[in-house]
């Protein structure tokens, strides 16, 4: 049986998104997961504020909370999630984040980040178009902005938080709706095959889901 390790940037684990996952992975892989946030309280947590200029990520506690917070914060506690990971003897690690994460981590297996497979996928896809990216936070607008436009495409990015009870899908529908777009991805692994739906269903348009995408991917690595 194969092993994956999962990060998340949060606190695990993460039934929120990883049995949405698994039937894209295959029947003998194992899901063993850690989070950079496990064992913080949210008073430690909220130390972690982010501050202008800061990279923006938001995710979600195991008691169902999410938390906004500065990248720069985790990057030693993802490191020790990789190790605990290598002792539990995974064969793939994967970020369940698609935010930018700088080349600095230590593994002794391969470690896969969604942002590289959905800029690598995406932009073939769309080829010429416009491309739409909805977001957890208005915060991480810009920062989604300028690291879409890195892969030389068009691009519109509005926020909706998959964490939330109240209802910010609607009126990023209704912003889409009056843009000329031609794709849209939900650029965050927090974000579910309904809210794909809705959004596809609200707009017409063909929609990226990036957990799916990137499990595809992984059964595809996993599986002889």
């Amino acid at each position: 049986m194969k092993k994956l390790g999962a990060i998340t940037i949060g606190q695990s684990p993460r039934d929120d998104v990883i049995p949405e996952m698994v039937e894209f992975l295959g029947k003998d892989v194992e899901v063993i997961q850690a989070g950079a946030l496990d064992g913080l309280s949210l008073e430690e947590i909220q130390m972690f504020s982010p501050e202008e200029g800061d990279y923006v990520l938001v995710s979600k506690l195991r008691d169902g909370n999410s938390v906004k917070f500065a990248e720069k914060h985790i990057l030693p506690r993802l490191q020790q999630c990789i190790y605990k990971l290598e002792r539990e003897g995974v064969d793939v690690i994967l970020f369940i984040c698609t935010g930018v994460f700088p080349d600095i981590f230590k593994s002794k297996v391969p470690i896969l980040y969604p942002q590289k497979i959905i800029h690598s996928l995406v932009p073939s896809i769309l080829d010429k178009g416009r491309l739409a990216v909805i977001t957890p936070d208005k915060e991480q607008i810009e920062q989604s902005k300028k690291k879409w436009e890195e892969t030389g495409i068009d691009v519109l990015v509005v926020a909706a938080s998959p964490y939330t009870e109240e209802d910010e899908f609607s009126e990023a529908i209704s912003v889409l709706n009056k843009e000329d777009i031609d794709m849209i991805v939900l650029d965050c692994i927090g974000y579910n095959g309904e809210m794909k739906k809705r959004v596809s269903e609200g707009t017409g348009k063909m929609v990226v889901l990036s957990r799916t995408i990137i499990a595809r991917v992984i059964g595809e690595i996993l599986n002889d």
